[in-house]
């Protein structure tokens, strides 16, 4: 049942972002921060945690779980460090997830070429 939750809220969450994208003149890019931000006012506003919780990794996995993962990495670096903890937190919490990605997105490049779509 996990499984059937966490596919339906993820699902959800990237069928709101397409309308979003189709419906609006907004780039990739921007809607990605947006979503980002909106994964960071969430979790200050204590609304992630529960839904995460919930929903599982249908609501950790996409954008909303980076935005709310920086967030609370500098929460916890600015109750430890201070006003240091601003700039150290989000790099703090989020290193794994970043590493990863950039690694495997190299050892991709390695293995296939990418190639322009005709228009």
């Amino acid at each position: 049942m996990d499984f059937l939750k966490a596919f339906l809220v993820g699902g959800a969450i990237c069928a709101l972002v397409q309308i979003l994208m189709d419906k609006t003149k907004l780039m990739p890019g921007r809607v990605m921060v947006l979503l980002v931000c909106t994964g960071a006012v969430l979790g200050f506003l204590g609304v992630y945690e529960p839904f995460a919780e919930w929903a599982g990794s249908g609501a950790s996995v996409p954008l909303l779980g980076f935005g709310n993962t920086l967030f609370q990495g500098v929460r916890e670096s600015v109750d430890k460090e201070g006003v240091l903890g601003l700039f150290l937190g989000g790099f703090k919490a989020s290193a794994a997830g970043i590493s990863a990605a950039l690694i495997f997105g190299y050892l991709a490049s390695l293995f296939f070429e990418p190639k322009m779509k005709d228009q």
